[in-house]
């Protein structure tokens, strides 16, 4: 799976030692990342570990052999079931006393707490502010668990539950502390590999709430995550006129007007930082104009 992982069209990988490795394994297992890691391979990949959570006995030992190892080889530590933002300045602290015993730039391995009960929702906010934090990440099933839903399916309808969204206050929770803290927000994994039609429908619903990215757990769901989470191309298309044509007509040849139209829609600086978002976004999937915007003829 290491192998695979290496040529799939996905912006970051993580390696894990928590869930996906039995409590007898652990300790070759982080010899295996480590050689993982330090090998390379990973094509300018975010390359991350997942470490054990905070209430075993294992996570100190993951840090410090993943770290000393290959600290110069990894981007990212992944922190599971972060409840309060004293479980990220432990990490964090013990992540500076090895960076600085090994010889590594300080400060250089972020965090990526992963939200997965209810108390770290209610604390979240101190969570995202906390000291190398980079990403909050949405734990579904553990959440789901941790307040009861009564559902084995991860991202589905409760049943019995008929009147909205019954993970929207989570996810939008999440969301808005990240932006608030200027970090990023990604949606967990769904657990249900070949069900894509049920992958497109929860993953839809982070996409278009404005998260970054969700996990993946197999790589016949690569493809369909990285659409959700692309623009369309006719609205990227149009997110790319509106940044060109407010430009055009704020500037002295288009007129220096605060507000325009394009076509029938007016335009202005709310609907400019409206379309950097989608623009971004499109620019980061590589994708291209298929009808550019070209000022009028005087």
């Amino acid at each position: 799976m290491i192998d695979k992982a290496r040529g799939l069209a996905v912006d970051q990988f993580f390696l894990d030692l928590e869930d996906a490795v039995a409590p007898l394994a652990k300790a070759e297992a982080r010899e295996r990342i480590v050689g993982a890691l330090t090998e390379g391979g990973w094509d300018g990949k975010v390359r991350s570990v997942r470490v054990n959570a905070l209430d075993t006995e294992w996570t100190y030992r993951d840090v410090v052999t993943v770290v000393e190892g290959a600290g110069a080889d990894l981007d990212t530590i992944i922190l599971p079931k972060v409840s309060t933002p004293d479980h990220v300045r432990w990490l964090d602290l013990t992540l500076t006393q090895i960076e600085r015993a090994m010889g590594l730039e300080v400060g250089r391995i972020g965090i990526e707490p992963q939200i997965e009960d209810a108390r770290g929702l209610v604390e979240i906010d101190a969570i995202a502010r906390a000291p190398r934090v980079e990403a909050l990440i949405y734990g579904p099933a553990d959440f789901m668990a941790s307040v009861n839903m009564r559902s084995l399916v991860v991202g589905h309808q409760p049943p019995g539950y008929d009147v909205g969204d019954a993970y929207h206050y989570t996810l939008f929770r999440i969301l808005t502390a990240a932006r608030a803290a200027d970090v990023q927000a990604i949606d967990g994994p769904y657990l249900q590999i070949k069900d894509v039609d049920g992958l497109r429908e929860v993953g839809g619903r982070s996409a278009a709430l404005g998260f970054d990215g969700k996990w993946v757990l197999h790589p016949a769901q690569v493809d369909a995550v990285n659409e959700l989470f692309s623009p369309r191309q006719a609205d990227y298309d149009h997110a790319e006129n509106i940044l060109d044509a407010y430009e055009w007509h704020t500037s002295a040849a288009g007129g220096a007007r605060g507000a325009a139209m394009l076509g029938d829609e007016m335009i202005d600086e709310a609907s400019r930082k409206m379309a950097l978002v989608i623009a971004g976004k499109g620019r980061a999937a590589g994708m291209t104009r298929n009808d550019p915007w070209t000022p009028p003829e005087n």
